[in-house]
């Protein structure tokens, strides 16, 4: 197999960015076109993250899958209130400038998306916006209920407008402000989940199978079961995993395994 670090000039973004590919040994010198998976990281890491972190190369050694990891920064893989646009990116110029770089398929069958934490929520928003590009979504430990977070924020402002707000309190306010906007600028938007998967219910889209695992003791166990819970209602084809785990990357090397099997490449 291969393992591939690139640096390119993103034009959406204006700037120079970075993806590692993982490629099948069988692919240099073939003109075939392989099934990809875009495998997306956290808020606090990066394009690396999932190659140092995990035996992901190890996985998928014997599988004919070609493995695209970016890097977002902390940018919610959105296009940003206050920001670049990581969304139109992702969705748009990170397919495009990777079928020209690497032997990948175009067809819906062979594309998926996975992702960890802030990536979880990635994978999702990227699968429910685009169904009719990929077939396959599965979120880790994923930062589903953000919607949900965001309104318990700024009913958390408006209960302490007469109390000093902690500092870190603030940031973490601030900060996803400069990502999603306002409550009201987020529901009913491309960044609300549930919405999107209403939307596409009511328009008769095809949509994506979907995995979604979380640690019973992740800080983000009670999103994720709601998202769960929600999704099955609406009659979604989704398989869900739990098991003793925290938000941490002994959970995810062992749960990406089960991912990677559950493609079925």
């Amino acid at each position: 197999m291969a393992l591939i670090e690139c640096n390119f000039t993103s034009k959406v973004l204006d700037l120079t960015t970075e993806l590692i590919a993982i490629l099948p040994e069988k692919s240099i010198g073939s003109n075939k076109k392989y099934p990809v998976l875009y495998l997306l990281h956290g808020l606090s890491g990066g394009h690396k993250d999932w190659q140092r972190r995990t035996l992901i190369e190890n996985y998928v050694r014997d599988k004919e899958l070609v493995i695209i990891m970016p890097n977002v920064h902390r940018s919610f893989y959105t296009d940003m209130k206050n920001g670049y646009k990581y969304f139109t990116f992702v969705s748009e110029e990170l397919p495009a400038v990777a079928k020209e770089f690497f032997p990948i398929s175009d067809k819906r069958e062979d594309t998926f998306v996975a992702g960890l934490s802030m990536g979880g929520f990635g994978a999702m928003k990227l699968a429910l916006n685009h169904p009719e590009k990929f077939s396959k979504a599965a979120s880790l430990s994923g930062a589903l209920g953000m919607l949900n977070n965001m309104e318990k924020m700024e009913e958390y402002i408006k209960t302490n407008k007469d109390n000093p707000v902690p500092d870190n309190i603030t940031f973490q306010i601030e900060e996803v402000r400069n990502i999603f906007g306002s409550y009201e600028e987020m529901k009913d938007s491309c960044n609300d989940l549930f919405y999107v998967m209403d939307k596409n219910i009511a328009e008769g889209k095809e949509m994506p199978d979907f995995y979604q695992c979380c640690g019973t003791e992740d800080f983000l166990y009670e999103d994720n079961i709601n998202f769960r819970d929600y999704a099955k209602s609406k009659g979604m084809n989704l398989t869900y995993e739990e098991c003793p785990g925290e938000h941490t990357w002994d959970f995810w090397n062992k749960m990406i395994e089960h991912v990677i099997e559950w493609l079925d490449i």
